[in-house]
Formats: C-alpha cells, sequence, structure tokens
C-alpha cells in the first residue's frame, strides 16, 4: 500500500465515472428513440486489500451496464398488442361486412324478399300479372348473386392481407434468429449486446401483432426462442419459417398457415393474422353460408310448390332444368353413388305426388306415384339398393294414360300429354319434383347461380298461379302458398322463416361487429396502460439523468483531486530524498 495505490484508487474512479457519463449521455441521446431502455451502470468496490491488521479498498469497478426491463411488463405488453391488433382487424372486416349487406337500407336483401313474397301476393289478389313475378323473382336472383360475389371478392382481400401479414412475420421471425446469432456471440465473448436486445424487443413486439407468440431466453446465450401456442417458430439462431398452404374442398379455397420447417400448423388465435382468420371463418363464411342455404331452400320450397301447380289450361309439355347423366338415372335419388343428386344441398325423401290427367271432355284420373326414398331395402337391411331412381319415376309416368315420359337426347325428364290430353301435379310429399326440376320456377343450386328459369322468363305466363285443392281447382291456390312461405317455419332452416332466418344472420353480424367495436378499444386502452407501465420501468426520464449525470460529474472531480493529491505527496517525497 502506499501512495501509488491511491493513485490507482482515483484512476478506478476516473475510469468508472466515464462510463458513467457515457451512459448516461447514451440515455439522454435516445430518450425519444422508441423501444428504447433505459440502461444503468452498475459500480462495486473492487476487491479489498490486505494491509495487515487491516484491509484497505482498491476502488471502484464496472459490474456491467444493463437494461432497465421488467420481462413481465413486456409479456404483458406483447399479449396486448396481439389483442389489439385481432380486435382491430375482426372490427375492419365485420365493418366491410356490414356495408356490403347493407341492410336497413332500400336496398337490401331483406327488402328484395319481401318484393318476391308480396308480387306472389298481390298476384294471388289478381292485382298484379305473371310478368311482375317474375321481375321480382329476377331482382331478388340477381341481387342475391352479385350479394354473394360481393362477398367472395370481400373474403379474397382477406386472404390477400394473411399473405402479407405472414410474409412480413415470416421476416420478423427470420430477423430474431439473426439477432439471437449476434447476441449469443456477443454476451458468450463477455460483451454486452445492449443495443441488439432493444433491436430485438422492437421487433418481436411488431412480431406479436401479428401472431400471439410467447417468449423464452436462454439465460446462457441471451438468445430469445419464439413459441406459437406450444410450437416453436423459432429456435436460438434458427427460423422455423411460416408459410401458407392453400387447401381446396372443391368448392372453395382456404389458406393455413404452417411452418416451412415440416409443416406443422399454427395454433393462431391473436394477433393479425388471427383476427383475419377468425373474420374470414365466423364472419364472412358463415355469412356466405347463409346467403348459400337461403338460396338453395329457397329455389327448393319455391319449386317444390310450384311443380304441383298449373293455370286454368294445365300442362301439355314439361322438361325439367336438371341434366341426368345416363350413369345416374337407375341410381337411388338418395345414393351417394348418384352423383347428379348427392351433390345437390337439397334432397328428395319419402313420399310421392299425384298426376292428374284430364281428356277433351275435361274428366280426369288422379294417379298416384310412389317415390319410395327409406334407405331400406326389401329384405330390411338399411341401404338404397331398392329405393326410387329417377328411371322410376321416369317408367311410372310413362305408365300413366295419356303421359308419355322420357329422357331427352341431353338428359333431361321430358313429360308430354298425349293429343287431347293435358296433366297436372299435385300434392308432392316427396319434393321428388322440384329435386328433378320439374316445373320448377327457379333454377341453380345456391346463391352462386340461382336464377328464374329461363323458359319462365320468355313466357311469363309459365308462372303457376293456381292448382288442386280438396275443392277441386283453385286459381291462386300456388300463389297463396308461396306467399306463406314468406312467414311460415321451414324445418330445413332450422323451424324459421326465410325472413327470420336471413334477419337472425344479419343481427348477428351487427352484434359481432358492436362486440369486436369493443374488443377494440378496450384492446387500445390495455396496450396504452402496459405501455405506460413499460415506460415507467425502461423509459428515460431526462430529470433522473440529470441528476446522475451531475452525481458522475461529482466522481470524477473527486477522483482526480485524489490523483493530484497523491501526486503531490509522491513529489514531496522525492525531493525530501
Amino acid at each position: 500500500m502506499g501512495l501509488t495505490t491511491a493513485i490507482n484508487i482515483g484512476r478506478s474512479g476516473l475510469l468508472t465515472s466515464q462510463i458513467g457519463i457515457q451512459t448516461v449521455g447514451n440515455n439522454l441521446a435516445n430518450a425519444a428513440t422508441p423501444g428504447y431502455s433505459r440502461q444503468t451502470t452498475l459500480l462495486e468496490p473492487a476487491r479489498d486489500q490486505n494491509g495487515g491488521a487491516f484491509t484497505v479498498g482498491r476502488g471502484v469497478q464496472v459490474d456491467g451496464i444493463r437494461r432497465q426491463v421488467d420481462e413481465a411488463i413486456q409479456a404483458r405488453l406483447r399479449a396486448s398488442l396481439g389483442d389489439e391488433a385481432a380486435a382491430s382487424e375482426r372490427f375492419n372486416a365485420l365493418s366491410q361486412l356490414e356495408t356490403v349487406l347493407g341492410e336497413l337500407t332500400e336496398f337490401d336483401l331483406s327488402s328484395e324478399l319481401n318484393t318476391f313474397f308480396n308480387s306472389w301476393s298481390d298476384a294471388a289478389n289478381l292485382q298484379q300479372s305473371q310478368s311482375v313475378i317474375v321481375g321480382a323473382g329476377v331482382t331478388l336472383a340477381e341481387y342475391m348473386r352479385g350479394l354473394r360475389a360481393d362477398l367472395d371478392t370481400l373474403r379474397g382481400q382477406i386472404e390477400l392481407q394473411i399473405d402479407r401479414s405472414v410474409t412480413q412475420a415470416d421476416q420478423l421471425l427470420s430477423e430474431v434468429a439473426s439477432i439471437n446469432a449476434s447476441i449469443a456471440g456477443s454476451e458468450l465473448a463477455g460483451a454486452d449486446a445492449n443495443a441488439l436486445r432493444d433491436r430485438r424487443d422492437v421487433i418481436l413486439n411488431e412480431l406479436a401483432a401479428f401472431l400471439d407468440i410467447s417468449v423464452v431466453e436462454d439465460p446462457r446465450s441471451g438468445a430469445a426462442d419464439v413459441f406459437v401456442g406450444s410450437v416453436p417458430v423459432v429456435i436460438g439462431a434458427e427460423s422455423r419459417g411460416l408459410q401458407i398452404t392453400r387447401e381446396s374442398d372443391g368448392s372453395e379455397t382456404t389458406a393455413r398457415i404452417e411452418l416451412k420447417k415440416d409443416g406443422t400448423p399454427l395454433p393462431l388465435a391473436s394477433g393479425s393474422i388471427g383476427g383475419l382468420l377468425e373474420a374470414r371463418d365466423s364472419g364472412i363464411d358463415e355469412v356466405r353460408g347463409t346467403i348459400d342455404t337461403l338460396a338453395s331452400q329457397l329455389i327448393f320450397e319455391v319449386n317444390r310448390l310450384h311443380a304441383t301447380g298449373s293455370n286454368l289450361e294445365p300442362h301439355s309439355l314439361m322438361v325439367s332444368e336438371r341434366i341426368i347423366p345416363t350413369s345416374d338415372r337407375s341410381v337411388a335419388l338418395n345414393s351417394t353413388s348418384n352423383g347428379t343428386f348427392s351433390s345437390l344441398p337439397f334432397s328428395a325423401n319419402n313420399g310421392g305426388f299425384f298426376v292428374e290427367v284430364t281428356n277433351a271432355s275435361g274428366q280426369t284420373t288422379r294417379t298416384r306415384i310412389d317415390v319410395d326414398l327409406d334407405n331400406i331395402t326389401s329384405s330390411g337391411v338399411a341401404g338404397p339398393t331398392d329405393d326410387t331412381s329417377p328411371e322410376d319415376i321416369v317408367n311410372a309416368l310413362n305408365a300413366v294414360a295419356g303421359v308419355n315420359a322420357s329422357f331427352d337426347a341431353n338428359g333431361r325428364v321430358r313429360v308430354e300429354s298425349d293429343p287431347g290430353f293435358t296433366f297436372a301435379f299435385s300434392e308432392d310429399t316427396s319434393g321428388a319434383l322440384a329435386v328433378l326440376g320439374l316445373g320448377g320456377f327457379f333454377s341453380g343450386r345456391d346463391g352462386r347461380d340461382i336464377a328464374v328459369n329461363a323458359d319462365i322468363q320468355a313466357d311469363p305466363s309459365g308462372v303457376n298461379l293456381g292448382g288442386q285443392t280438396a275443392d277441386g281447382f283453385t286459381e291462386n291456390a300456388t300463389a297463396l302458398g308461396i306467399v306463406a312461405l314468406g312467414d311460415e317455419p321451414v324445418d330445413s332452416l332450422g323451424g324459421v322463416s326465410f325472413r327470420d332466418f336471413w334477419q337472425n344472420r344479419v343481427q348477428s353480424v351487427a352484434v359481432a361487429s358492436s362486440s369486436a367495436s369493443t374488443a377494440a378499444q378496450a384492446g387500445t386502452i390495455v396496450r396504452e396502460s402496459v405501455e405506460a407501465q413499460r415506460a415507467s420501468v425502461s423509459g428515460v426520464s431526462t430529470d433522473e439523468e440529470s441528476i446522475n449525470l451531475i452525481t458522475f460529474q461529482r466522481q470524477f472531480q473527486g477522483a482526480a483531486r485524489v490523483i493530484s493529491a497523491a501526486d503531490e505527496l509522491l513529489q514531496t517525497l522525492i525531493n525530501i530524498v
């Protein structure tokens, strides 16, 4: 021990105070830098020196420069960013969906449905002509096809947003892996990598806005492993990457998010990508499904009634709208092997219908055509082997006196009366006529292709307003039956009417949109609150740093005085010698 030790102690004070001033200066310089975490110079006394009966300190040394970060707050911030982004995307998508639906305006599907059913009501009261019904049907069909196409467009835009978001998230994962490698290389060599850690936190926050991630840091290397659910997407310096796989069910293509590494699907519940997927699946796709169901059941129920209707002059010729290939004609209507009918969104059931043939003198003969679709064979075994096929119906019709039935060259069912005879159908409890497309008002399968039958558009007099009742022929029987469809429960729609079925879906969209708006606002409040908590821990306070600057300045001045005093004493000692 001696004056040299005192000089070394002063020197340690100079060095540490310089580092402290540099740290403070760096904090002040980055006071407004987004994502910057305040750094603190950690000082500790140097190991004491043995001075015989006592020990003397050897000055001060820097233990490290540490970022002021609370990992629990960081994790909550990433979660809040993901929740806010998901809610925001859901709200944006549902708001666009509400705009496309345009309900509560005079140009919406509810209004078109009302106009269509009202046109049948007016015709039943002899206030409107058949041409008005055709016009209302054409307008309704065009509106449904247009609405369905608009939803397809909106869905396509969502898919593009998902594509872009996945590409950006994949790039961020690669950046995290690259920074992990740099941090590990730096800190394993004993150096701090605070700037790299700040940069990684910024990227992880950006990533959290896309995916609901969790982060686990390796205490040895400092690398951050990133997980989505329980699936690792970044392990150390390796990014396992994201990709989109398109899956098609034959009519629809859907994006699935998975790992590039091994194709593992990611369980996305939050973040903008999760919000977009939810808006697509539970918002847009459900409404599209509702429109398709509404259209297909409207086609079936209206056609089921229209097929059994007629006017004062019964039919002499009826040709089905549906084309039946030769291979399906002898296969039961309810068989999954019958490609023509198994793919339809509606089906026939066990029952039958009547054929009423009228001769030139006005005498009418009723013949019942049974439609066996009980899915039980003659031996009592389950299966459609013995059930009614299109060919069976044609043969049964052909056996009725005064009527000829066959398949034409295109595969359509053709029913024609003999000269001097006319015919009409009635009381179809099976729905087979509507499924075959005989005497239908509408053509098509669902919201994508619903249309008014081309023959009826060409000749509106083909609209059947009347039909057979218990009291004989009634001029408005069919019209009244179709009018009732607007408000009566329909089994295939879950026991609600067409109007209520659509209104229920519209209301659910409105409720979901309002809920998403509330969630988005709440998410913003939570995120801002957590950011404020982070700022209180990691943010730079210029007042506090100014105090620290003065402290290190005084430390520097004191250490310099120690060195100056020791030097003077040393010079005095040398001069004495």
